[in-house]
């Protein structure tokens, strides 16, 4: 049997692939894809008639980087790569924020990312953009599919492979369980408060469209960029087994997710923006757990390491 045959096996490893999507996950996909999309193409038109009020600012802001924190610092830092521990409270809220960005349920997005660290830029890869080979026309194809052509593959990574110990977590299991709840949390609660600061049905709609489906565009889109953009342009100054690269016109938006090449090059560490003037938000939120006590044994990269990682 192959690393990459789906089939059962008596013994051996666990497969690469445990099923199917069904059709609800399908049309849930293709819905939060598409609408979020619609919704921000109609941004600069609505913006230019209708206006865009300090609330909604306000409220984009802050469920954009409760989400993408709990993507960055949670989803992926935390659940992904153990770069540090954290108490029970903060990893229950962790899952939730990080389910808040309508990216998937936990342990699947874990699964998912496990996948793509153990076959990066190869055949396995859930996500590489060389997967059509390094001509330019096969890279832009490649990168159209790294971005989100992935995404519809119907197959699903095996959680039992690559996520056994969230599995036998019960307080992210349940958290797991409970996605389409963290979905709507997030989809509606902008309404809803945008409707109770204005007390105006205008205030809603406005806070639905601008703080949760153009938010959710864009929270979307800068994540993606990491699989795509970040495995072919930019630069790469430490030593990896794959294509990834350092991209920093993506940094602030993507809270250091985007010295992706650091990443792949020691993925166990806290902070992934090392060099002199490399911003990450996530280490810096990382290390106020720390200091709260929320968070412990935190794998800070040394200088020793990074010397040696050098490319």
């Amino acid at each position: 049997m192959t690393l990459l045959d789906d089939r059962p096996a008596a013994s051996g490893p666990k497969p690469v692939f445990e099923g199917t999507k069904h059709r609800g996950e399908q049309f849930a996909l293709y819905t939060f894809v598409i609408v979020p999309f619609l919704a921000f193409a109609a941004a600069t038109p609505v913006a230019w008639g209708w206006g865009l009020g300090w609330t909604d600012v306000v409220l984009f802001l802050a469920f954009y980087i409760v989400s993408g924190l709990g993507i960055t610092v949670g989803y992926h830092r935390l659940f992904t790569h153990g770069s540090f521990k954290a108490n029970r409270a903060l990893r229950i809220g962790l899952a939730i924020a990080g389910s808040m960005a309508i990216e998937g349920p936990v342990i699947r997005w874990v699964a998912d990312h496990r996948r793509h660290h153990a076959f990066s830029d190869r055949d396995g890869d859930p996500h590489s953009p060389w997967r059509y080979g390094e001509t330019v026309p096969a890279l832009v194809k490649g990168l159209s599919f790294a971005h989100i052509g992935w995404m519809f593959d119907v197959e699903h990574t095996n959680r039992e492979k690559f996520t056994p110990d969230l599995l036998e977590d019960h307080d992210i299991a349940r958290v797991d369980r409970l996605f389409p709840l963290w979905g709507a949390v997030s989809v509606f609660a902008p309404a809803v408060l945008g409707g109770l600061i204005t007390w105006s049905w205008g205030g809603a709609l406005s806070a639905f469209f601008w703080a949760s489906l153009v938010r959710i565009f864009v929270l979307h889109h800068v994540t993606w960029s990491i699989n795509s953009i970040c495995h072919t342009i930019g630069e790469k100054p430490f030593a990896a087994r794959d294509k990834s690269t350092n991209f920093w016109p993506l940094a602030i938006l993507s809270f250091g997710e985007s010295w992706h090449n650091m990443h792949h090059a020691d993925p166990t560490a806290a902070r992934h923006g090392v060099l002199r003037g490399q911003i990450d938000e996530s280490a810096r939120v990382i290390w106020l757990f720390e200091k709260l006590g929320w968070a412990t044994d935190v794998r800070w990269p040394k200088p020793e390491r990074l010397d040696k990682l050098r490319a």
